[in-house]
């Protein structure tokens, strides 16, 4: 496929990336390329057919030991042509010699493995409206919550146990976002748990939601989907929950939200230890 060229995208390239996953069903945010792009430029690939783009993938390294996949998508009348497992193949390449994960639709578990990935665990996406989680919840109120504006070196470490790679980068676009809201929750002067709301082209996101026990969560959650808009459209809210955290689960129970969505984790190597039982919303299906 001589006409068929793979180059890392530029801004404006990686937002078609984005359109497309929204066309997917995958509900990107509003703001996502340009958080995303800066965290690694030649991660996020475009194959191109003739000169038009076809194709998309990312393969974000975050240090020398992890990377994650995203944005796997060939435009529908595109394929079945073998231009997917190319450019798959040209993210594999720029991953070479880590660890990588991906959050992939359950039903190309089979695809992955035999690009051997090994299952982890399941991602849950829960939806909800406003209305109905904070009747639940009640409005936040308490001195410890605070507005989160800027990355610090001790949410630097916070964020650490519970991600796979350090992410300094990436975690200052994210809290300086247009339209991104950040709370952080601090007991004595040490930092308990942090939340990130964001829009969607459907409605909000959460991610992530880290926080020590439920009662932080709670309060995290409850902090930022008040500063949602009242709307009669009743936007929807979503939060993906990792399965192994019970908790996470139970409370989107007590919530009474509705599981409409669920991905695969994978790994290339190993599942990473990190501290699933404080991860109560993931941050994106797409970094990670």
């Amino acid at each position: 496929m001589s006409d068929y060229i793979i180059r890392p995208l530029k801004l404006t390239e990686v937002q078609h990336a984005v359109d497309w996953a929204g066309r997917e069903g995958w509900n990107p945010g509003k703001h996502d390329a340009e958080c995303f792009h800066p965290t690694d430029p030649d991660g996020f690939l475009g194959g191109f057919l003739d000169g038009e783009m076809i194709s998309s993938v990312s393969a974000v390294n975050y240090d020398d030991k992890f990377a994650f996949l995203g944005f796997y998508i060939v435009r529908p009348e595109f394929r079945h042509h073998g231009h997917g497992l190319e450019i798959a193949q040209h993210a594999l390449a720029h991953c070479k010699g880590r660890n990588m994960g991906l959050d992939g639709v359950v039903e190309q578990q089979e695809n992955y493995r035999k690009s051997g990935f090994r299952f982890a665990y399941n991602n849950y996406r829960f939806a909800g409206t406003k209305r109905e989680i904070l009747d639940k919840l009640g409005q936040a109120s308490s001195p410890q919550l605070a507005e989160l504006t800027s990355a610090t070196d001790e949410l630097f470490s916070y964020d650490r146990a519970l991600f796979p790679a350090s992410r300094e980068l990436f975690l200052r676009d994210w809290l300086n976002a247009a339209s991104h809201v950040s709370r952080s929750y601090t007991e004595n002067g040490v930092l308990k748990g942090y939340v990130t709301l964001r829009p969607c082209q459907t409605g909000y996101k959460i991610g992530p939601l880290f926080a020590d026990n439920t009662e932080i969560a709670q309060l995290l959650l409850a902090s930022v989907i008040t500063d949602i808009p009242d709307d009669p459209r009743e936007h929807e809210i979503f939060i993906d929950m990792p399965q192994p955290n019970a908790a996470a689960l139970a409370l989107a129970s007590e919530l009474g939200l509705e599981k409409v969505f669920e991905t695969a984790r994978m790994y290339s190597d190993h599942e990473p230890d990190i501290e699933l039982e404080r991860v109560y919303g993931v941050t994106t299906f797409e970094l990670g």
